[in-house]
């Protein structure tokens, strides 16, 4: 059986995208199992770059099944613009298949998300406004609507105008904006509904026939460990589960059907919005870490705040998704420094922890415990092995290693699909 999970082992934005596009050039099917287009990975082939947000990144492996799982809610007009703009650079979309028990997102979730998130003021949790906590939200009270309902006339059109009318009220009357069209969006709707029917699909018996016939499966994450509801920096985090646990929901199998459970990670670390960054390094470090390594946001070009490595982090998304090895990405942008940090603990009233804390509060008092390791200044792109690598470059992923008590089994040295370092393989 070769089922891999890959996900994100801090706030997101590590750099999922490679590997997955990497690992889905073998794959049979490739599953998408939380989140929505909040989230992006970014995906270079040559000298093209894909921004996806929807699309499950093995779209680019002609070969491979494409699977947007239950556990996604699914814009249906983010998703055909997607599609209509991967078309045009001639990708076939063929392969997509849309579970018919994801929840769907509509306008009323995007204008809730904006209001509710402008009314919190100074508390807002900086979410994307794109409608996806409002619609998990539905999905929780048993009031959404899902896509097996969405593609049905008979079923869709009287749920929908009852979901209108319940959300005009809170969006007029709690805050105080403007109703929003129901006939317009009947029929907006209903055109899309038409559009997405061919793409929909029993996508959790899917991925089960896809296993019993031995078929590779690669399991996609958005977002990252420390975004999840239960186990991230709540409330400053994502509406789903974006560990190991919520994909066997998201996708429909089981947790035992599950081999390899693959954690991306940064060689540095970044986060997008608010909420305590222990590591973080609000000064020239982390602006030279920001423009070297390109961290602006895929979704929504917001600059990421940048710091050292912290592995205390790491250590608790080990533990929380039963990881089994790390990709180490971005290594390259850490070129050029004369001294690293790797934070190793956190010192908290005085106290050493090494335990990633619950509470904000106690996590915005804990200090950084950094170990210091040697830069190097020779340029890693075009190395294309571990033992090539320079003498710091290399002491500095086994010290990771060593810290993390994981393989890391993939390091990337470059945006470029061809720059990823295999040192042992995942499948």
């Amino acid at each position: 059986m070769s089922t891999v999970v890959v996900l994100g082992t801090q706030w997101g934005d590590e750099g999922k995208g490679k590997v997955i596009d990497y690992l889905a050039a073998e794959a049979d099917v490739v599953v998408r199992g939380q989140g929505g287009n909040n989230a992006g990975h970014s995906v270079v082939v040559g000298d093209q770059k894909y921004a996806l947000h929807l699309v499950p990144s093995g779209i680019l492996n002609p070969k491979a099944t494409n699977v947007i799982g239950n556990g996604v809610v699914f814009d249906p007009e983010g998703f055909l613009k997607e599609v209509d703009g991967l078309v045009k650079r001639g990708v076939s979309v063929d392969s997509v298949k849309i579970s018919d028990r994801a929840h769907v997102v509509f306008p009323y979730h995007r204008e809730i998300d904006r209001l509710a998130e402008e009314a919190r003021g100074a508390e807002m949790i900086g979410t994307t406004k794109k409608g996806i906590g409002p619609c998990y939200m539905d999905k929780v009270e048993r009031s959404g609507i899902r896509v097996c309902d969405f593609i049905d006339p008979e079923v869709f059109e009287p749920l929908f105008r009852a979901r209108i009318a319940e959300k005009n009220k809170i969006i007029v009357s709690i805050y105080g904006g403007e109703a929003m069209d129901a006939d317009a969006m009947v029929e907006q709707y209903k055109v899309y509904a038409e559009k997405i029917k061919p793409f929909v699909d029993d996508t959790s018996l899917l991925v089960y026939n896809a296993l019993r016939s031995e078929k590779k499966v690669l399991l996609e994450g958005a977002q990252g460990t420390l975004l999840d509801l239960d186990y991230g920096t709540y409330p400053y985090v994502t509406s789903s589960h974006p560990t190991s646990g919520g994909f066997t929901i998201g996708s429909g199998i089981g947790p035992n059907e599950i081999s390899t459970v693959v954690g991306i990670t940064k060689a540095y670390t970044t986060r997008v919005g608010k909420g305590p960054f222990v590591t973080e390094q609000d000064n020239e470090t982390g602006d030279r870490i920001r423009v070297a390594g390109n961290e602006f946001g895929t979704t929504t070009g917001r600059p990421r705040r940048c710091g050292w490595l912290d592995t205390v982090m790491i250590n608790y998304s080990k533990r929380v998704n039963g990881l089994t090895c790390i990709a180490l990405m971005l290594l390259d942008v850490l070129t050029g420094f004369e001294t690293l940090k790797i934070c190793t603990g956190y010192r908290y009233n005085g106290e050493i922890i090494d335990s990633f804390p619950a509470s904000l509060k106690k996590l915005a008092e804990c200090e950084p415990v950094y170990e210091e390791l040697p830069g190097w200044t020779e340029d890693l792109t075009g190395i294309d092995s571990f033992d090539a690598l320079p003498e710091n470059a290399k002491r500095y992923v086994k010290r990771i290693e060593a810290l993390v008590g994981l393989p890391v089994s993939i390091v990337s040295v470059g945006p470029d699909r061809r720059e990823t370092i295999v040192r042992d393989a995942i499948y």
